[in-house]
């Protein structure tokens, strides 16, 4: 049984903590503040609550429900928050599916990453020894990967220091993130397929290729696939968003929607604020009540590249090429890793491609559940300039349909969100960015600032914990539960983390 963290004093009629945002970050921030005993209140701008982890009906079809934004989720089943949090006692389902992801091409058998590391490697002919070998091992040792990728970028992770093979497995990570991310990208893979099947998870970070935030988030991705899988919550990513309010609640805390924040008298008065915000919604909020060295540096903190999605509804199946590629939840649509890159170089350049990067996601190959009569969503975004205001909806069913033709045939109904208008239910997505700010190398780590605490918004008692903060984008919650401790230590004495297991294990 774990022992109870002590309770902060209170100040009558003062809140302990308000987190401004229902995403993934501010909520894990809040779950972890009233769990030390703190009075805690969320402050959510929309009707419904989790931010870019929401499940909602869009009226497309009845019955029919779609993941707003994130739908697959690789970091949330590794993140050592929710592994603490203990998702399956709290009954989240995570259906894993037999392949992770796919990688479909134009003239020749798709490219599979099975969630089995053997199956994949004999896949890959000539290069199965080496992806056994790099992959593979890193897949086994994915809790140094995950405290790699996942930290502070502040600190030592834990893995490096528990045991002499952290070492050696940050070396072959850094050795991989080093080939994949710069023009050494030839090596070591030495067929298309297999090249392709990494350069297509590096995408997600949506940026020129080959670059080295882009070959960090394939490897790490890409050993997550043979590590815990790439798991859909049964039900969509609510779930997740819902077990960590139920939590909340359950500890005291409170959570009010339809609340929108401008301006720090937007906020009730409170010992400490937590804004799961972007870097320039959180330099606007505290506006004048900052250093101006922050303000600005807040205010310049860039955007990325952009996402412009599409929901679908269908009578079955995608009738894809290979069938393969349907054994998979997620597939990457590009087509070879030199197609990928002058696409993501043409967005770069503020043009859209012809044929864009797109993901897709089946959440139905892993959880039937999610159709219903016939009828099944599927989920799809394309890689565009930033602020683009194109309807995406025939942009995406064309790249759909070069890799499954039929495609048109089995869509019911769709609708389509542009890169401009992403904001619109989600206002961290400005200009259609869904990793809260670039995604570079420099910017990993100086998110949103180089300074030491970069959660920490000077002397104001305020906090940043969004993705725009160490270790970025994902649904992992390692940014608000990173920035909630920082608030513990600092405005409250409380140095020990609270326990994050369900009540009745504590």
């Amino acid at each position: 049984m774990s022992t109870p963290a002590p309770s902060p004093p209170r100040s009558t009629g003062l809140l302990d903590a308000v987190v401004v945002g229902s995403g993934p970050n501010g909520l894990a921030a809040a779950v972890t503040l009233a769990r030390a005993g703190l009075q805690v209140q969320v402050l959510e701008a929309q009707p419904t609550i989790g931010g870019g982890s929401r499940t909602l009906d869009l009226g497309l079809a009845p019955g029919i429900v779609h993941d707003l934004c994130s739908a697959v989720h690789p970091m949330a089943h590794a993140s050592p928050f929710f592994r603490a949090f203990d998702l399956p006692a709290r009954g989240v389902e995570l259906a894993v599916p037999e392949a992770s992801y796919a990688q479909p091409l134009d003239d020749e058998p798709a490219a599979i990453a099975w969630h089995d590391v053997e199956r994949t490697a004999e896949g890959l002919g000539p290069d199965g020894a080496v992806w056994r070998g790099t992959l593979g091992t890193l897949a086994e040792h994915s809790d140094v990967v995950v405290e790699l990728a996942l930290g502070d970028k502040r600190s030592v992770p834990p893995a490096l220091l528990r045991s002499l093979r952290g070492l050696p497995v940050a070396a072959l990570f850094g050795a991989m993130v080093g080939s994949q991310g710069t023009p050494l990208w030839d090596v070591p893979l030495r067929t298309e397929r297999a090249r392709a099947l990494l350069m297509g998870v590096a995408a997600h970070a949506i940026g020129p290729l080959p670059a080295l935030a882009a070959g960090a988030t394939g490897v790490l991705l890409g050993a997550l696939a043979h590590a815990g899988g790439w798991p859909v919550p049964v039900g969509g990513s609510q779930a997740l968003v819902d077990a960590m309010v139920d939590d909340l609640r359950a500890h005291g805390g409170e959570v009010i929607t339809g609340h929108r924040v401008q301006t720090w008298r937007d906020v009730p008065p409170a010992r400490s604020v937590l804004l799961d915000t972007t870097a320039g919604a959180a330099a606007q909020i505290l506006a004048n009540r900052l250093p101006s060295t922050l303000q600005r540096q807040l205010r310049r903190f860039r955007h990325g590249d952009a996402a412009a999605k599409v929901d679908f509804v269908l009578s079955g199946p995608v009738p894809w090429r290979d069938a393969e590629v349907g054994r998979a939840c997620t597939q990457h649509l590009g087509g070879t890793r030199e197609q990928m890159a002058r696409a993501e170089a043409q967005v770069q350049l503020g043009r859209m491609p012809q044929q864009p990067v797109t993901l897709v996601s089946d959440p139905s190959v892993a959880d039937p559940s999610r159709a219903r009569d016939g009828l099944r969503p599927l989920w799809a975004y394309a890689h565009v300039p930033a602020g683009d205001p194109t309807d995406p909806t025939e942009l995406v069913t064309a790249q759909i349909e070069r890799f499954a033709p039929g495609f048109r045939d089995v869509v019911v109904a769709s609708r389509g969100i542009s890169a401009a208008d992403m904001a619109q239910h989600n206002p961290s997505l400005v200009g259609g960015d869904i990793a809260m700010g670039r995604v570079t190398m420099w910017d990993m780590v100086a998110r949103p600032t180089p300074s030491w605490d970069p959660y920490r918004l000077g002397e104001t008692g305020w906090y940043l914990c969004s993705a725009a903060t160490p270790p970025g984008p994902g649904v992992h919650g390692m940014s608000g539960w990173h920035a909630a401790r920082r608030v513990l230590a600092r405005e409250f004495g409380i140095r020990r983390a609270p326990e994050l297991v369900p009540r009745d294990r504590g």
